[in-house]
């Protein structure tokens, strides 16, 4: 069993004086009238004469963070999810029962109500006078290190609560997240796009190379898996005539840890029939330039390290030209053979897989020395075949693809096409994903019978994206890692 330290025995003691009392120490409904902020702000510049003549009166609740006893009277700081203020309490204003409650059973962490009116101390901060003090619920571990805030970062995401108690920027952080998700709503919405549910169970893993999670469906005897992406029922919808849709939703991937990774994490997906690469470079750019001025109301971000200026026009680059400028190698105008180009790989110390072609072989030389080039917001575009097996072809050159990838200071924020709508060519593409899989790439995906089907239906040419929205949360919060934007980050167990 635990050992108790000598504060929480103490609250223990505490804890069963309220019981003696009467008072159930975890509390009932409490209806409150402002938050911190409300008051802040309803009464900001506002002289004390003034305030002592309105005798605004107020009711609010929150967590004890700060507390200062005194004799008759005492101060201590009260914070809900808005801010702090700061409450004045003393026997002659409460009486003495009432005093004599909070004196003898209060401690930091625990939640209060206050009722009482607005006054401006001789220091000039606004304060809320109690006329009536209500415990709430008591706290029986103290709060960490004396409000200093909990500063081991592991510590901080294991414990969110405490986290969120201790640091104001974890809390707009997690006011900002969904602020900024109904932003893209906003956007999507003022475009005739339709948001819908897609299943998160899915007969079979598409619409990203990806590994997956699997489980298993007792009544249909079958294995599931959890989706990689939303993009195949997503089409299946623009087969059906909703023309324009998104969802935002959680997506599953058996992958590593990072700093921009987590097995579990938020996307957008939007696919718009009748458009393209180039309809999806301006709804993407379009987004992010609109959550920036409607949350933000401001341009310049900072993106590890960088000033990044979003007011400026995204740029374009070719991966091959990016891979000529940096290593002296034309894929572009040189269609090597696979021992071309594995000969090169080598002499550039890039690992070739079992299953890598030519496509793959460039994409390496992109992530290897290219990437973290990529600084201002720019879209990638002239992927390789073999690694977008959703993608149409580029009319001018086969061996590429009609994709983009935006790229903010070295990171991937989202990754679009023109969607391949052709039934016998993405048969043909599943067909060589399965080979990849049997010779050892176990990211690669199945052939999906079910959405061959709905395309022999004919679906409209279309273009789609893609958006990481846990990375562009970190983007504008001007955040390093994915788990300071995640509530609840997956960790290895201690």
């Amino acid at each position: 069993m635990e050992q108790l330290t000598d504060q929480e025995k103490a609250r223990r003691v505490k804890l069963e004086k309220l019981v003696e009392l009467g008072i159930d120490p975890y509390g009932h409904r409490y209806d409150t009238k402002d938050s911190a902020k409300d008051i802040k702000t309803k009464y900001a510049g506002k002289s004390k004469e003034e305030l002592e003549a309105e005798n605004n009166e107020t009711k609010i609740a929150g967590r004890i963070v700060l507390l200062r006893k005194m004799g008759k009277a005492s101060f201590f700081t009260l914070k809900d999810r808005t801010g702090l203020i700061q409450v004045y309490i003393s026997r002659d204003n409460v009486g003495e029962d009432n005093y004599t409650l909070f004196k003898s059973t209060s401690d930091t962490g625990d939640i209060v109500g206050v009722s009482g009116t607005i006054f401006l101390t001789d220091t000039g901060e606004i304060t809320v006078r109690c006329l009536e003090y209500t415990h709430l619920s008591k706290s029986i571990k103290p709060l960490p290190e004396k409000f200093h805030g909990l500063t081991d970062e592991e510590e901080r995401r294991r414990k969110r609560y405490l986290d969120l108690i201790t640091n104001d920027e974890s809390m707009e952080v997690a006011i900002l997240r969904p602020r900024i998700v109904r932003s893209m709503q906003n956007y999507f919405d003022s475009l005739g796009f339709i948001e819908v549910e897609t299943p998160v169970l899915q007969m079979q893993r598409g619409g990203a190379t990806a590994r997956p999670f699997v489980t298993y469906h007792n009544a249909l005897q079958s294995n599931l898996f959890l989706r990689i992406a939303t993009e195949i029922p997503l089409k299946k919808l623009l087969v059906g005539g909703l023309e324009r849709v998104y969802e935002i939703g959680r997506i599953f991937r058996n992958e590593g840890v990072d700093s921009t990774h987590n097995p579990e994490f938020t996307s957008v997906e939007l696919y718009q029939a009748y458009g393209d690469l180039s309809s999806m470079m301006d709804i993407t750019e379009g987004v992010i330039k609109y959550i920036s001025n409607n949350v933000f109301n401001k341009s310049i971000f900072i993106c590890d390290g960088h000033e990044i200026d979003l007011s400026k026009p995204f740029k374009k680059v070719y991966m091959v030209d990016l891979i000529k400028e940096k290593c002296g190698i034309d894929f572009k105008s040189n269609n090597y053979s696979l021992d071309e180009a594995i000969a090169l790989a080598k002499e550039h110390d890039i690992k070739v897989e079992k299953h890598f072609t030519v496509g793959h072989i460039i994409n390496e030389f992109f992530e290897k020395y290219c990437e973290e080039d990529l600084i201002e917001p720019t879209f990638l575009l002239g992927h390789p075949i073999e690694i977008s097996p959703l993608t149409k072809e580029d009319p001018n050159d086969k061996r590429f693809v009609q994709r983009f990838e935006l790229y903010i200071a070295g990171t991937e924020y989202a990754n679009a096409y023109t969607e391949l709508n052709n039934p016998f060519e993405q048969r043909k593409r599943f067909e060589e994903e399965l080979r990849e899989r049997e010779a050892g790439n176990d990211e690669a995906g199945d052939i999906d019978e079910t959405f061959l089907e709905a395309l022999e239906y004919a679906m409209p040419p279309a273009g789609g994206v893609g958006i990481g929205v846990d990375r562009l949360v970190m983007f504008f919060t001007e955040k390093s890692s994915i788990r300071d934007v995640l509530l609840f980050p997956h960790m290895k167990t201690k």
